[in-house]
Protein backbone atom coordinates (compact mmCIF):
# COMPACT_ATOMS: atom_id res chain seq x y z
CA UNK A 1 0.00 0.00 0.00
CA UNK A 2 2.93 2.36 0.54
CA UNK A 3 3.78 2.18 -3.17
CA UNK A 4 0.19 3.11 -4.01
CA UNK A 5 0.38 6.00 -1.54
CA UNK A 6 3.70 7.22 -3.02
CA UNK A 7 2.27 7.05 -6.54
CA UNK A 8 -0.87 8.89 -5.41
CA UNK A 9 1.14 11.71 -3.82
CA UNK A 10 3.45 12.02 -6.85
CA UNK A 11 0.52 12.12 -9.27
CA UNK A 12 -1.30 14.71 -7.15
CA UNK A 13 1.80 16.92 -7.12
CA UNK A 14 2.13 16.65 -10.90
CA UNK A 15 -1.60 17.29 -11.44
CA UNK A 16 -1.46 20.35 -9.20
CA UNK A 17 1.45 21.73 -11.20
CA UNK A 18 -0.90 21.79 -14.18
CA UNK A 19 -3.79 23.18 -12.15
CA UNK A 20 -1.52 26.00 -10.98
CA UNK A 21 0.02 26.83 -14.35
CA UNK A 22 -2.85 26.47 -16.86
CA UNK A 23 -4.86 29.38 -15.40
CA UNK A 24 -1.66 31.48 -15.46
CA UNK A 25 -1.53 30.86 -19.20
CA UNK A 26 -5.17 32.00 -19.31
CA UNK A 27 -4.15 35.26 -17.60
CA UNK A 28 -1.59 35.82 -20.35
CA UNK A 29 -4.04 34.85 -23.09
CA UNK A 30 -6.59 37.33 -21.76
CA UNK A 31 -3.93 40.07 -21.97
CA UNK A 32 -2.78 39.36 -25.53
CA UNK A 33 -3.49 42.29 -27.88
CA UNK A 34 -5.84 41.47 -30.76
CA UNK A 35 -3.12 42.05 -33.35
CA UNK A 36 -0.63 39.66 -31.71
CA UNK A 37 -1.63 36.47 -33.50
CA UNK A 38 1.70 34.65 -33.04
CA UNK A 39 1.72 35.23 -29.28
CA UNK A 40 -1.89 34.05 -28.98
CA UNK A 41 -1.19 30.91 -31.03
CA UNK A 42 1.93 30.10 -28.97
CA UNK A 43 0.01 30.44 -25.69
CA UNK A 44 -2.88 28.36 -27.04
CA UNK A 45 -0.43 25.65 -28.10
CA UNK A 46 1.15 25.65 -24.63
CA UNK A 47 -2.24 25.57 -22.89
CA UNK A 48 -3.53 22.75 -25.09
CA UNK A 49 -0.45 20.61 -24.53
CA UNK A 50 -0.52 21.25 -20.79
CA UNK A 51 -4.20 20.35 -20.54
CA UNK A 52 -3.65 17.12 -22.49
CA UNK A 53 -0.68 16.27 -20.24
CA UNK A 54 -2.33 17.07 -16.91
CA UNK A 55 -5.63 15.28 -17.60
CA UNK A 56 -4.23 11.72 -17.37
CA UNK A 57 -2.25 12.76 -14.29
CA UNK A 58 -5.46 13.91 -12.61
CA UNK A 59 -7.29 10.75 -13.60
CA UNK A 60 -4.50 8.56 -12.25
CA UNK A 61 -4.28 10.63 -9.03
CA UNK A 62 -8.00 10.02 -8.44
CA UNK A 63 -7.68 6.31 -9.32
CA UNK A 64 -4.83 5.80 -6.86
CA UNK A 65 -6.74 7.82 -4.26
CA UNK A 66 -9.72 5.50 -4.69
CA UNK A 67 -7.39 2.52 -4.38
CA UNK A 68 -6.15 3.92 -1.05
CA UNK A 69 -9.73 4.53 0.03
CA UNK A 70 -10.62 0.90 -0.72
CA UNK A 71 -7.49 -0.32 1.07
CA UNK A 72 -7.81 1.79 4.21
CA UNK A 73 -11.55 2.38 4.37
CA UNK A 74 -13.63 5.53 4.22
CA UNK A 75 -13.88 6.74 7.79
CA UNK A 76 -13.63 10.09 9.46
CA UNK A 77 -15.30 13.37 8.63
CA UNK A 78 -12.00 14.78 7.39
CA UNK A 79 -11.97 12.21 4.58
CA UNK A 80 -15.51 13.12 3.54
CA UNK A 81 -14.49 16.78 3.32
CA UNK A 82 -11.28 15.87 1.44
CA UNK A 83 -13.32 13.83 -1.05
CA UNK A 84 -15.64 16.80 -1.54
CA UNK A 85 -12.66 19.09 -2.16
CA UNK A 86 -11.15 16.62 -4.65
CA UNK A 87 -14.50 16.53 -6.45
CA UNK A 88 -14.35 20.33 -6.66
CA UNK A 89 -10.84 20.05 -8.13
CA UNK A 90 -12.09 17.63 -10.77
CA UNK A 91 -14.85 20.13 -11.64
CA UNK A 92 -12.24 22.92 -11.71
CA UNK A 93 -10.10 20.83 -14.08
CA UNK A 94 -13.10 20.24 -16.35
CA UNK A 95 -13.91 23.96 -16.26
CA UNK A 96 -10.33 24.76 -17.27
CA UNK A 97 -10.94 22.62 -20.34
CA UNK A 98 -14.07 24.64 -21.12
CA UNK A 99 -12.15 27.90 -20.69
CA UNK A 100 -9.43 26.62 -23.00
CA UNK A 101 -12.06 25.89 -25.65
CA UNK A 102 -13.43 29.41 -25.26
CA UNK A 103 -9.96 30.81 -25.99
CA UNK A 104 -9.46 28.42 -28.91
CA UNK A 105 -12.75 29.46 -30.49
CA UNK A 106 -12.18 33.15 -29.76
CA UNK A 107 -15.24 33.61 -27.54
CA UNK A 108 -13.58 34.28 -24.18
CA UNK A 109 -15.07 37.37 -22.51
CA UNK A 110 -13.38 37.11 -19.10
CA UNK A 111 -10.65 39.57 -18.16
CA UNK A 112 -7.12 38.85 -17.00
CA UNK A 113 -8.19 40.09 -13.55
CA UNK A 114 -10.90 37.40 -13.37
CA UNK A 115 -8.33 34.77 -14.32
CA UNK A 116 -5.93 36.04 -11.64
CA UNK A 117 -8.55 35.29 -8.98
CA UNK A 118 -9.55 32.03 -10.68
CA UNK A 119 -5.89 30.99 -10.60
CA UNK A 120 -5.83 31.08 -6.79
CA UNK A 121 -8.65 28.57 -6.21
CA UNK A 122 -6.57 25.36 -6.46
CA UNK A 123 -3.99 26.84 -4.08
CA UNK A 124 -6.67 27.32 -1.41
CA UNK A 125 -8.03 23.82 -1.95
CA UNK A 126 -4.53 22.34 -1.76
CA UNK A 127 -3.88 23.99 1.62
CA UNK A 128 -7.20 22.73 2.95
CA UNK A 129 -6.58 19.16 1.73
CA UNK A 130 -3.03 19.03 3.11
CA UNK A 131 -4.21 20.25 6.52
CA UNK A 132 -7.09 17.76 6.51
CA UNK A 133 -4.81 14.84 5.64
CA UNK A 134 -2.09 15.75 8.13
CA UNK A 135 -4.24 16.90 11.07
CA UNK A 136 -7.35 14.72 10.58
CA UNK A 137 -9.27 17.23 12.74
CA UNK A 138 -12.56 15.30 12.81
Amino acid sequence: MLVVKALHISLVVAWFAGLFYLPRIFVNLAMVPADSVAERERLLLMAGKLFRFMTPLGVLAVVFGLWLWLGYGFSGGWLHLKTTLVTLLVIYHWHCGRLLKSFQTGVNVKSHVWFRFYNEMPVLVMFAVVFLVVLKPF
